[in-house]
C-alpha cells in the first residue's frame, strides 16, 4: 500500500492536485492523508502572555479545519470512489512544514502531492511558496501539478539529468512505480556542455542503465543550451506527460529560486513536475 500525503488549503489548486493523485493511483491500494494545518495569530506567545482567557480558543480553529476537510472529502469521494482507496483526514496546530515533516515520519509517506500555486493562485510564480518550502524541507518525493490540469495516461516521462548523482534504486523508486503502472517511457536527457562525459559521469550513466534495465528508456543528448529552453523544446517535440528532477546542488531546480525572476519566465511547468530529493 502506497502512503500518500496530501496537504490542502481548500484553494482549487489542491483540489486538483488531490483528484490527480486519485487518478494517478487508481489501480494501486493507497491510503491517502488529507491534512490542513493552522496557526492564528491568536497564537503567537506574546498575545497569550497579554490575554490569557483566549489560550482555549484554538479548539474553535480545529473544528473548522475538520469541518472542512470534511467537505473536501465528500468533495473528492463523490468523484472519485475507489475501493483500493482510503483516506484519513488530518489537522494540527502547526506550520505546515513542521507539521509534514512530522506526518512523513510517523505514517511512512511515500509521496507528497500539492498544486504550484495555492490560495494565492498568483500565475506568474514558478510554485508556491508553501510548496518551495515543503520542497527544501522534506526527504521524500513531492509530486506537483499545475492548476486545471486533467489527468492524462502518463505516456513518457521526461527526465533531465547532468549525470552528476550517484543514483539509487531507493531515489527513483516512485518514478519507476508510476512508470511501470502507467507502461510508460522513460526519456533521459542530458544536455551538452561541450565537453565528454567525465568517468564519473559515464559511471552513473551506466547506473541509471542499469535501474531502468526492465522498463522502456531512451537517452537523448541534448544540443548545449539553457536547461529550461531545453525542456520546454523537448516537450514540445516529444510531448511527454510528466517531468521528474532530482534536486541536488547542480540542478536548475535550485537556481530557480535564486536568479532574476526575467530568467524564470520562460519555464512555465504544464504538465506534473515529480522533484526527487537527492538524500532520503
Amino acid at each position: 500500500m502506497k502512503h500518500i500525503l496530501l496537504p490542502t488549503d481548500f484553494s482549487d489548486d489542491a483540489y486538483g492536485a488531490s483528484a490527480y493523485a486519485f487518478q494517478l493511483f487508481s489501480d494501486t491500494a493507497c491510503r491517502f492523508y488529507l491534512m490542513h494545518t493552522y496557526a492564528p495569530a491568536i497564537y503567537r506567545a506574546e498575545y497569550v502572555i497579554h490575554h490569557p482567557g483566549q489560550v482555549g480558543f484554538g479548539d474553535v480553529y480545529q473544528t473548522l479545519a475538520m469541518n472542512k476537510l470534511q467537505e473536501a472529502k465528500k468533495k473528492l469521494g463523490e468523484k472519485l470512489q475507489n475501493p483500493k482507496h482510503d483516506m484519513v483526514l488530518h489537522t494540527a496546530f502547526n506550520t505546515l512544514v513542521d507539521e509534514v515533516q512530522e506526518t512523513v515520519k510517523n505514517e511512512g509517506i511515500d509521496l507528497i502531492v500539492m498544486g504550484t500555486q495555492g490560495a494565492t493562485g498568483a500565475k506568474e510564480i514558478f510554485l508556491g511558496t508553501n510548496t518551495v518550502h515543503v520542497m527544501k524541507k522534506t526527504k521524500v518525493p513531492l509530486l506537483t501539478i499545475p492548476p486545471n490540469t486533467a489527468f492524462e495516461k502518463i505516456k513518457k516521462i521526461l527526465f533531465p539529468t547532468d549525470y552528476e548523482v550517484d543514483y539509487t534504486a531507493e531515489q527513483l523508486e516512485i518514478m519507476k512505480y508510476i512508470a511501470l503502472e502507467h507502461d510508460s517511457s522513460i526519456e533521459i536527457m542530458h544536455v551538452s556542455t561541450g565537453y565528454e562525459l567525465t568517468k564519473e559521469q559515464q559511471k552513473n550513466k551506466a547506473r541509471l542503465k542499469a535501474i531502468f534495465n526492465e522498463l522502456p528508456h531512451r537517452f537523448h543528448d541534448w544540443p548545449s543550451e539553457e536547461i529550461i529552453t531545453a525542456i520546454n523544446n523537448f516537450q514540445s517535440g516529444h510531448g511527454a506527460q510528466l517531468l521528474a528532477m532530482i534536486r541536488n546542488k547542480h540542478t536548475f531546480i535550485e537556481r530557480l529560486f535564486v536568479e532574476p525572476v526575467v530568467k524564470k519566465i520562460g519555464f512555465h511547468t504544464t504538465i506534473p513536475f515529480l522533484i526527487i530529493p537527492q538524500e532520503f
